[in-house]
C-alpha cells in the first residue's frame, strides 16, 4: 500500500477539491494519520511544526471530508479528493493555500478571504 518507510515515515499529501479540481493544499501524513483518515473519512495530517497529528479543522471547524484517495505510481504520495467544509482550506482564510501568483518580480493575491484568521484562531 503506501510506502511510509521510503521517506522517513512521512509522505506528501495533496488535497484537491473533489468537485472543482482546485488544489487546496499540500501537507504530510504518517501511518497513524493515514489510518485515522481511512477510519473516520476526514483528513488527518501530521504537523511537522507541532510534531503531532493535525486533524484538519480541529481549531477552525473547516474540515475536509474525504471523497477519494489516490496514490502515485511509487506509492509514496497521496492525493485526497475532498469536500472542504466552510469553503476555506488555508489557515490564512483563503479557499486554497495557493492564493498568490508570481507575476515577474511581484507576488499578487488572486483570491478573496473566506474568514479572518484573527477571529477563527483566537488562542
Amino acid at each position: 500500500m503506501i510506502n511510509f518507510d521510503k521517506s522517513g515515515g512521512l509522505v506528501p499529501v495533496i488535497a484537491q477539491d473533489a468537485e472543482s479540481g482546485a488544489v487546496l493544499m499540500l501537507a504530510w501524513m504518517n501511518r497513524e494519520a493515514y489510518e485515522e483518515t481511512l477510519r473516520t473519512g476526514r483528513a488527518v495530517y501530521f504537523s511537522r511544526s507541532r510534531n503531532r497529528l493535525w486533524r484538519k479543522g480541529e481549531e477552525s471547524g473547516y474540515y475536509q471530508e474525504v471523497r477519494e484517495i489516490l496514490i502515485d505510481c511509487d506509492a509514496d504520495t497521496i492525493l485526497l479528493k475532498v469536500q472542504q467544509t466552510g469553503g476555506a482550506a488555508c489557515h490564512e482564510g483563503y479557499p486554497s493555500c495557493f492564493f498568490r501568483r508570481i507575476e515577474g518580480d511581484n507576488v499578487k493575491v488572486i483570491a478573496e478571504k473566506v474568514f479572518d484568521p484573527k477571529e477563527v484562531y483566537r488562542k
